[in-house]
């Protein structure tokens, strides 16, 4: 397994070691060590699976309470998939990450708590599975606005697509008016 630190230096790209041949490949999609190499003293509790549409765009999500640390990573299509630093404390705060995620390069990536997440499908379709580190709890959920400027997250729109946005995620909070993390994440 290889961990490579972004740009956020919390949120980390996992590269599993893949082993493949002419009958297809194998890998570890999980092992309970990985969490002590990441430096985590937690557990996942809960996986998640989406399958979504070319141009769909969930997110940007987390709890405000019960904040939910994710392993995320895409088996089937592609996605740019982004996280953004809501913790008010942080050198990072409002500070964001994306990258691709896809069945063939096969990376997750690591979302610590206190961070929101969110993702915009770019083949047909795309299945996104993630491991969490809480229960999902709707009454602590929030929704960051996709296209806060003040964001300045690069989405790789291009001209012929046209977002799909649920209403929920088109009723997404601007930072300067979203509840934060104002204490440390624990």
């Amino acid at each position: 397994m290889k961990i490579t630190p972004t740009a956020l230096p919390e949120v980390m790209i996992l590269e599993p070691k893949v082993f493949g041949d002419e009958r297809g490949f194998f890998m570890e999609t999980w092992r309970d060590s990985w969490l002590n190499e990441l430096g985590l003293d937690t557990q996942f509790v809960q996986d998640n699976h989406s399958l979504s549409s070319h141009g769909i765009l969930r997110g940007l999500h987390y709890q405000i309470k019960k904040p939910q640390g994710k392993l995320v990573r895409v088996v089937r299509g592609k996605v740019f998939d982004v996280a953004v630093d809501v913790r008010k404390y942080s050198t990072t705060f409002g500070h964001s990450v994306g990258m691709e995620l896809s069945a063939e390069n096969k990376k997750m990536l690591w979302i610590p708590p206190g961070f929101a997440h969110g993702f915009l499908v770019l083949s047909d379709e795309a299945e996104f599975v993630y491991k969490c580190t809480e229960y999902y709890a709707p009454d602590y959920d929030r929704t960051l606005l996709w296209n806060d400027p003040v964001l300045n997250i690069d989405w790789p729109i291009p001209e012929d697509m046209s977002v799909c946005l649920s209403q929920k995620d088109q009723a997404g909070m601007p930072l300067s008016e979203a509840d934060i993390f104002e204490e440390p994440v624990t």
